[in-house]
């Protein structure tokens, strides 16, 4: 049978919580005060934003987060949707909803305004109404919500500016026909994103690149993880001091990086590829050196 097609935009749908969707929000090396203050925010939005428009400032229910590639800003929105869910189950299922802001044509003149109106006046409500909660993703919203203080210089900036007027029109009329709806954008370039869509965010986040105790725990974890399915790793998953070693060598990659650390040394020499378990620290240390010239 033929998978029902999507409609615009949107490249994913799917009912949370779901047991598929766990895991992400425990494994993310970041503060606990971080996963408190998004989901904070989230319940906030989802349980109160009815009663909460009454209010002269009431909430857009739009969440941004903002850093470098691989610092897991997609994988803590997949995470929060999910817990999300899971604090308000008892109230009814979630709806999470992906968009992806390159699926709109911009070849056109006005095209992607129409696209766009179209997404948040249609689409999104009427994907809202199935369910009593709606999370939306935007992963790189600055292709969305282009900056037009900045879209002179581009080559069509009058449908620049009229995207992004429906991106923030399409906000507002979304806050009043579908209150219980939660959007969360992520973006590599935050400078690029409007100012207007910015003053509207009720939470900036701006994830960095992994500090030494952070790449540490990381490491920590991947290794562990690895000796799961290699026992005989197990003494280098528990070598603290390895950890340390490894997180200084590569001190200054993302996250996403560093998780592929344990993969990339089970590589270097076909006879540890084929049994993993004469996995070394030198294959380890030889693994850091190279991922860091990626």
């Amino acid at each position: 049978m033929a998978e029902a097609r999507l409609p615009q935009g949107i490249t994913g749908l799917h009912v949370l919580p779901a047991d598929h969707h766990r895991g992400p929000w425990e494994s993310m090396v970041v503060p606990d005060s971080l996963r408190e203050r998004l989901l904070g925010t989230a319940l906030l939005v989802l349980r109160h934003a009815p009663a909460l428009a009454q209010l002269s400032g009431p909430p857009h229910g739009l969440v941004l987060l903002s850093g470098p590639p691989g610092t897991g800003k997609s994988t803590l929105c997949q995470g929060l949707a999910q817990e999300a869910a899971l604090a308000l189950s008892t109230r009814g299922a979630t709806t999470l909803v992906e968009v992806d802001p390159h699926s709109f044509p911009s070849e056109l003149l006005g095209e992607s305004q129409r696209a766009i109106s179209r997404l948040f006046s249609d689409t999104l409500p009427e994907i809202a109404a199935r369910r009593p909660h709606t999370v939306v993703i935007i992963d790189e919203v600055e292709a969305f919500a282009v900056r037009r203080s900045a879209a002179s210089f581009e080559a069509n900036p009058v449908d620049v500016h009229r995207a992004t007027d429906a991106v923030l029109a399409g906000l507002d009329l979304l806050r009043g026909t579908s209150p219980r709806v939660l959007v969360l954008c992520t973006s590599n370039f935050p400078a690029g994103i409007d100012e207007a869509f910015l003053s509207r965010s009720d939470l900036v986040v701006h994830t960095e690149l992994p500090d030494l105790p952070a790449l540490t725990a990381i490491i920590r974890s991947t290794m562990a993880e690895v000796a799961v399915l290699w026992p005989g790793i197990r003494p280098l998953a528990s070598d603290s001091a390895l950890h340390e070693e490894l997180a200084a060598i590569t001190l200054g990659i993302d996250g996403r990086r560093a998780r592929k650390l344990a993969l990339h040394a089970l590589s270097v020499r076909p006879e540890l590829a084929l049994d993993p378990e004469l996995l070394v620290r030198d294959d380890l240390v030889r693994a850091a050196k190279e991922i860091v010239t990626w």
